[in-house]
């Protein structure tokens, strides 16, 4: 039998829920830790917030710790089954609100076992409807332009996206807001150092990195080149990179070894089965580690061009139109294929 403190739920009768008094201040401390880093990287246990997120979590086999919730419908919204899993307690939306990061929350919050990508269960339109099509992100420390550079992987149909060390916590709560869902549609292998990426791409792949400045633009008008690594003077010709990199990189690396990148217009062909993309942040740009990543591979300097005199690009709007350029270029290969397996 449940312990005398703990009621059932008349919503959804095989639940039991553990009842709070308003303003625990237990309860309160135990979320304020879990939003931590430290909390996440020793414990390994995320906070997710709102049933969408909460709900495609549970979906994808993310094991549920603990929920919060301030009436007993929120649990109608989720799959039974898998909440039994888990420790339940109804709060005070007042006290939610306090513990919320959101401005208008929703009343539900949970603590996760960090999910492992190799265990996930992805949404099969998901899996379906995925390329041979991979990112790597490089330096990407804006919390806003992580989760939004991740939507657009899930959207593009990403087999996978690489963070190397650098990048800023996947799980931090304004990543995975940003993210909508992002987080269990498409696996993240995170806090990965150069010397390791190779090891998580298929092999024979081919890996570009993305840049923002034209290449035909006229002298004196490029823009400083931040997020994406610096303009070449040709789109066709061999160019030597010099991106601002962060001080940690000009320690390990110097300037003499930078590799030369054959650049071109993002839009003209280059996505060729299987293909990675490398985004630099805002601040530091593409490291010296992607760059020779890619000429390792025969890859190339994949250029967005901007009206002279504009800033670079948000590096999270770059990957946007890089993604969906390769998804483009992608699908257009395959049918050119089946095309010519039907021809008799």
């Amino acid at each position: 039998p449940p312990p005398p403190a703990v009621e059932r739920s008349s919503a959804a009768p095989g639940l039991w829920y553990e009842k709070a008094a308003p303003g625990d201040r237990r309860l309160g401390k135990v979320v304020t830790i879990a939003k931590s880093k430290k909390f996440r990287d020793n414990h390994g246990k995320v906070l997710l917030e709102g049933h969408r997120l909460i709900k495609d979590a549970l979906e994808a086999g993310a094991v549920p710790q603990m929920l919060f919730f301030s009436t007993v419908g929120h649990l109608k919204l989720l799959p039974e089954a898998e909440i039994k899993r888990a420790s339940l307690v109804k709060v005070k939306f007042e006290d939610i609100k306090t513990w919320s990061d959101l401005i208008t929350p929703q009343g539900l919050l949970g603590i996760f076992s960090k999910p492992d990508p190799a265990k996930m269960s992805y949404p099969a339109a998901q899996l379906t409807n995925s390329l041979p099509l991979l990112l790597i992100c490089d330096n990407i420390r804006d919390p806003g332009n992580l989760g939004t550079i991740l939507r657009s992987a899930a959207g593009a149909g990403c087999e996978k996206v690489l963070l190397t060390k650098g990048c800023v916590d996947p799980w931090e709560p304004k990543v995975l807001r940003a993210g909508m869902g992002a987080h269990f549609r498409v696996p993240i292998i995170a806090n990965l150092d150069w010397e390791s990426v190779p090891t998580n791409l298929p092999a024979g792949i081919q890996v570009c990195v993305a840049d923002n400045n034209d290449p035909d633009a006229p002298a004196g008008t490029a823009s400083a080149p931040r997020g994406a690594g610096s303009a070449p003077d040709s789109p066709k010709a061999p160019v030597k990179s010099s991106p601002k990199a962060a001080p940690e990189h000009e320690d390990e690396e110097g300037a003499a070894g930078i590799p030369e990148l054959a650049a071109q217009h993002y839009y003209e062909d280059w996505a060729r089965t299987p293909v990675a993309v490398v985004i630099g942040g805002e601040t530091y740009g593409l490291s010296p580690a992607a760059l020779r990543l890619a000429a390792s591979t025969g890859g190339k300097r994949l250029v967005i061009p901007v009206v002279p005199g504009v800033d670079s690009l948000n590096s999270a709007i770059a990957a946007g139109i890089v993604l969906f350029e390769g998804k483009r270029q992608l699908l257009w290969r395959h049918k050119q294929e089946d095309d010519r397996q039907k021809m008799p």
